[in-house]
């Protein structure tokens, strides 16, 4: 496989109306996405249980569609439900539906998400905001495969997948008893955990050309790249929105540019006062070289400075690390 190929994972994915498709694409040079993308087909055949795991705007929802497209499924619907958005007392009815007569105002049978994904796939996001009573009958699904509609007197069969995502450890809130044990053990057959962007800043040149072409479809303004300037504003930045926020910087620039490049001046306040405060000891020749300096340290760091470890996730020599290092003033 190339080195572009495996840098992006390219997938169908159906539109609003659910009967014509866009392509859906995850561009990635970072070394633990990228095993993501090695793994990710065997793990949407396997049909089993998928917990996401990642910081809100990391991309856990465009995972889940990828798994839904390279399963067995991707026929069927893939039926997205963010727990944290509606209100805990009408959760229960929104994924498992209700019956005529079963409250005052039900007028008629409701069908739940359950039955709306049927030989598809379900996606809960934001799953740790799931109250107690809900995630027993969420276990009780994934057990037996079934579920009582509200005001029903028999269970009904089911034949849906299920993928979890949560923007918290599920582990340590089970640890702190916030969340079933049991259900969460049920949930992790396959977990997935997506680093946030600052830790993958090698990606930042990768997704700007990306998030520009999609833009550029919406605005026709036919911008091209970003500047020196603004691709170093864009290097210092912490991103606590993740992926999400450099998608909403990119856009923010698309409003006021109008020419071929973004510039410095295209960029949020909030953007460009953040890497302002940043003190860069050791200044590097290019903006590209500046983020190389970049994922170096923090690949050194996530590794305790363990240079096998940093070079093999890498992908390059230890004598080339060294060498890097030197050049970078990180010995």
């Amino acid at each position: 496989m190339d080195k572009e190929a495996m840098e992006r994972l390219t997938f169908p994915r159906r539109e609003g109306d659910g009967l014509s498709f866009e392509s859906g694409e995850i561009v990635s040079r970072n070394p633990l996405i990228q095993q993501i993308f090695e793994i990710l087909p065997d793990v949407a055949d396997s049909d089993c249980t998928v917990l996401i795991q990642g910081p809100s705007g990391s991309g856990k929802e465009l995972f889940a569609q990828a798994i839904h497209a390279f399963s067995p499924r991707c026929a069927g619907p893939f039926v997205p439900v963010n727990c944290s958005a509606i209100p805990e007392t009408l959760l229960e009815s929104e994924l498992f539906g209700y019956t005529k007569g079963a409250f005052t105002d039900a007028k008629k049978d409701k069908p739940g998400r359950f039955a709306m994904a049927e030989s598809g796939t379900l996606f809960l996001d934001e799953i740790e905001s799931m109250s107690p009573a809900v995630q027993v009958k969420l276990l009780r699904v994934l057990q037996e495969h079934e579920f009582e509609p509200l005001g029903a007197t028999s269970p009904a069969r089911i034949d849906v997948r299920v993928i979890a995502a949560a923007k918290e450890s599920l582990a340590q809130l089970v640890g702190k008893e916030l969340f079933r044990d049991d259900l969460y053990f049920r949930l992790n057959v396959f977990r997935i955990d997506l680093p946030p962007l600052k830790e993958r800043l090698e990606d930042i040149p990768l997704l700007i050309p990306f998030l520009i072409k999609k833009f550029d479809h919406r605005f026709h303004r036919h911008i091209k790249t970003v500047s020196d300037d603004a691709l170093e504003i864009l290097m210092q930045y912490s991103y606590p929105g993740n992926v999400r926020e450099l998608e909403n910087i990119i856009e923010h620039a698309f409003v006021i540019c109008h020419s071929d490049t973004i510039e410095s001046r295209h960029l949020p306040e909030d953007c460009k006062l953040q890497s302002k405060k940043i003190a860069v000891t050791h200044r590097i020749g290019s903006p590209l070289e500046f983020a190389e300096r970049q994922v170096v340290r923090e690949m050194l760091d996530r590794f305790n400075g363990n240079k096998s470890a940093t070079a093999q996730a890498l992908g390059i020599h230890r004598c080339t690390l060294w060498r890097k290092m030197k050049r970078f003033g990180l010995l």
